[in-house]
């Protein structure tokens, strides 16, 4: 399962490369959301998880929309400052009271408050710096992880749109609680098993195609201790992946939850160096040429689709760490 990756998050960037256009409704929708003075509050509905690299699409706007886009990100970077320095001034607190005690005697206890204290310091002071930041660090500010919101390339009335979805699906018709598994965690459905596409997802495959663009993808792997290690992958050859994907438009049919763009990026056999590396899916990582018919499906040729997947890129996925 691709349960991370470095995805494309400025929009800029789906316009270049395709000619696409932007529903910037949908944009200001999502961070509206984010604020939590419009967000509508219902049961088990949390803010939006926006990447930073999403945000500063809007650096620099050019319409009143994107102005109002900008207000609500400032305000949100303003906040978050904000509740960082009134926990960094506890921490600093906390810290300082953990050091008079070992001054007078060294205990566990007052060593534990050291060190938790002195790492909550540096995460905080590591926040307030994101949230000053307006430079790209592409390795940071364009991870995206399932309940993440980024930009996704669908075709709509024969035009290439870029829409905001959030990268874990829930398909049109189905409960919110499929978002969940029975012990709370985030379920699967983030990604699309190839073996599973005309059963689960018959109502997507077919009809609702997306292209999300990532320049690397990250998978947990059993450490063999009881434990998971993440690693990294990415294409040898330094090219973007072209990654397949279903999406869906849930609407609530009480009308109480506002709608849902959401979406899932497709899985296959692991690549043998994905395998080796001790994981069993890999994203499918369509050609560029294939673009066009894979957004503009014939759900009366699934096989086109099929033959896509078949047809799909084998670059060498190099583990990050052994190539540095």
């Amino acid at each position: 399962m691709c349960y991370s990756a470095e995805a494309w998050t400025l929009f800029q960037n789906y316009i270049d490369e395709f000619g696409a256009d932007i529903d910037i409704e949908e944009f200001w929708k999502t961070y509206l959301e984010r604020d939590e003075k419009y967000r509508i509050r219902t049961p088990g509905r949390a803010a939006p998880k926006i990447p930073k690299g999403m945000d500063l699409s809007f650096l620099n706007p050019r319409t009143d929309r994107e102005r109002e886009i900008r207000a609500l990100i400032d305000a949100a970077d303003q906040q978050k400052i904000s509740d960082s320095e009134q926990e960094l001034f506890k921490q600093a607190k906390r810290l300082a009271d953990a050091e008079r005690k070992l001054a007078v005697k060294e205990t566990k206890t007052a060593l534990n408050e050291q060190r938790i204290a002195g790492n909550k310091i540096k995460q905080l002071k590591r926040w307030i710096a994101d949230a000053k930041r307006t430079t790209m660090e592409p390795s940071k500010d364009n991870r995206i992880f399932p309940d993440w919101y980024v930009p996704v390339l669908i075709v709509e009335n024969g035009k290439k749109i870029v829409r905001p979805m959030r990268y874990h699906c829930r398909p049109a018709g189905m409960d919110p609680s499929i978002d969940k598994t029975r012990d709370g965690r985030v379920s699967g459905t983030y990604n699309a098993r190839r073996d599973n596409l005309t059963r689960f997802w018959r109502n997507q495959f077919g009809y609702t195609h997306g292209l999300m663009l990532a320049e690397t993808f990250y998978e947990n792997v059993d450490d063999g201790q009881g434990g998971s290690n993440e690693i990294q992958f990415r294409p040898k050859t330094g090219e973007t992946m072209y990654i397949a994907c279903l999406y869906s438009h849930w609407v609530d049919p009480t009308g109480q939850e506002p709608d849902l763009w959401s979406f899932a990026a497709i899985t296959d056999d692991p690549e043998p160096e994905v395998a080796a590396a001790g994981h069993d899916r890999t994203i499918i990582n369509i050609r560029p040429e294939h673009a066009d018919a894979w957004l503009n499906p014939d759900p009366s040729n699934l096989e086109a689709m099929f033959a896509i997947f078949d047809d799909k890129r084998h670059p060498y996925y190099e583990v990050m760490d052994e190539a540095a």
